[in-house]
């Protein structure tokens, strides 16, 4: 039984209707593709991951991130986070979350790519 029904028109998809889990990561890589204070008059939306590209990875910045993780996914009450780990790469910053979706017990790994180079967020 479907429970979320939405639609997106990104990718090379000829159905643009997502259903479920579909909807719910397609929701979260949107979220994260907007910097925190870009949406007019909703400065509580979206992600400040994006200012973290070009600090040093220290433990302080890699609890920040995670505690940004937390707080944008929170946001959303069909999902649960379990688990984040970060891993700073050349280009980008490479976060792993591990999400429940709700009311299900389905549990999923993500893995999200924050790109400097494209200023773009997307799973691999």
């Amino acid at each position: 039984m479907t429970t979320f029904i939405g639609f997106s028109t990104q990718g090379l998809r000829k159905k643009f209707t997502l259903v479920d889990e579909e909807l719910i990561k397609q929701d979260l890589i949107n979220a994260f593709n907007i910097r925190q204070g870009e949406l007019v008059g909703r400065p509580d939306v979206g992600t400040a991951v994006w200012d973290f590209l070009f600090e040093s990875q220290t433990v302080e910045t890699e609890t920040a991130i995670i505690q940004e993780i937390q707080r944008v996914a929170g946001g959303d009450p069909r999902l649960k986070i379990s688990g984040v780990e970060v891993y700073p790469q050349l280009n980008g910053i490479l976060i792993q979350v591990q999400i429940q979706f709700v009311p299900s017990t389905t549990v999923e790994r993500l893995s999200l790519f924050f790109d400097q180079e494209t200023r773009r967020a997307s799973y691999i």
